[in-house]
């Protein structure tokens, strides 16, 4: 069984960052300036001995594909950063493919989407805009792709290199795109691409085409938030229908900032949803997540996934193993994540829990005779 954890490059200063943020803004900046909003709220988030890395210092990665590797992890999932020939954050991954004595799996997802400053304050405004080209600007893409694909740590599969598009209903040209970077791939020595998609709001879209890809990466937590929201919709709107009977009066701008507060959901409830599903369809690769809690980024508009432990993701995750192989017939499985720290998903050692997530999943495995 593959673990495969999602990598966030974001631990860098980067001039554009600087630009829309403040001088030297990282992740760290939102993940120390966070405050516990309720008793027994878990932040900060420390990283233990206070481990605030910079991705600029390969002896920092090192360090992470170390830990990876005494605990089972199979590879990392580097999200890409490419707007139609400009790059965000690509020197972590750069540096690793430079440094061949990293030695694990990895692969890429490209993070497609505009950047924007929704997480900072709630109102839209794009600040990096994300356009798809043609065959010029595809080929180009390609041809910086093409460095990694070769390289012989990354993940294939009957010689096709697994390229992961985190939200392929955005591309208007879906389908010709992902033809021709076959097509070059093809030309290139390979037997196509392994086309993979990420985010379930690509499964729900009015452009879901399920044969343009070969795997359904069920991203979690979000797919368990999704379509458990999904399943609740009838519900949900007669409750609207009975709150306007007797609200008549009220002031709907007031009453809708009241629905944009603090949310607080039980870690227990969210698995037992994940672990419940049935495969989205038969291309699905199951998803696990380590912690989700999003109030460094989002404050009081955030949401917490709470009462989160090692015991119980060791717990969780092992009866997935199960589930990945007997329904899924899957040998990989994704998780969120190996350092999302202001989203409260990673397995980088903290203060709190130290090693605790890393031997979860080790233990996970080996309960399982996976590694």
């Amino acid at each position: 069984m593959k673990v495969i954890a999602f990598y966030l490059p974001q631990f860098h200063c980067i001039p554009e960052n600087d630009k829309w943020w403040g001088k030297g803004f990282t992740e760290w900046v939102n993940v120390k300036k966070a405050k516990p909003l309720f008793d027994g709220h878990y932040q900060p988030r420390i990283p233990l001995n206070k481990n605030y890395y910079n991705l600029l210092d390969e002896n920092v990665m090192k360090w992470q594909v170390d830990l990876a590797n005494k605990n089972h992890i199979y590879g990392f999932c580097f999200y890409h950063y490419w707007f139609n020939g400009k790059k965000l954050l690509e020197k972590p991954t750069e540096l690793f493919l430079n440094n061949k004595n990293l030695k694990t799996k990895f692969c890429l997802c490209w993070a497609n989407e505009h950047w924007t400053n929704t997480w900072a304050n709630g109102d839209v405004k794009v600040i990096m805009e994300q356009k798809y080209g043609s065959k010029k600007e595809w080929k180009e893409h390609f041809n910086y792709l093409l460095q990694y694909f070769k390289d012989e740590r990354y993940i294939c599969n009957n010689n096709k290199p697994l390229l992961v598009i985190y939200r392929p209903e955005l591309i208007d040209c879906l389908e010709d795109m992902l033809d021709y970077l076959n097509k070059l791939a093809i030309e290139n020595g390979f037997n196509g691409i392994e086309f993979a998609y990420q985010n379930v709001s690509y499964a729900l879209s009015n452009n879901y085409n399920e044969e343009l890809f070969d795997y359904a990466i069920e991203y979690q937590p979000n797919w368990a938030l999704e379509l458990r929201k999904k399943s609740k919709l009838q519900i949900l709107k007669k409750q609207i229908l009975l709150f306007f009977e007797k609200n008549m009066k009220i002031n709907l701008r007031e009453k809708m900032q009241e629905f944009k507060k603090l949310k607080i959901l039980e870690y227990d409830d969210i698995w037992n949803y994940i672990l419940n599903m049935k495969p989205y369809s038969k291309i699905s690769v199951p998803g696990a997540f380590v912690d989700w809690d999003n109030t460094p980024r989002k404050g009081k508009r955030g949401l917490i996934i709470n009462n989160s432990s090692p015991e119980k993701f060791e717990n969780y995750l092992s009866k997935l193993i199960k589930k990945a192989k007997n329904e899924y017939k899957k040998d990989m499985i994704f998780i969120f994540a190996w350092n999302e720290w202001a989203e409260g998903g990673y397995l980088e050692p903290d203060c709190k829990n130290k090693y605790g997530y890393l031997k979860a999943i080790k233990n996970a495995l080996e309960e399982n005779k996976e590694c």
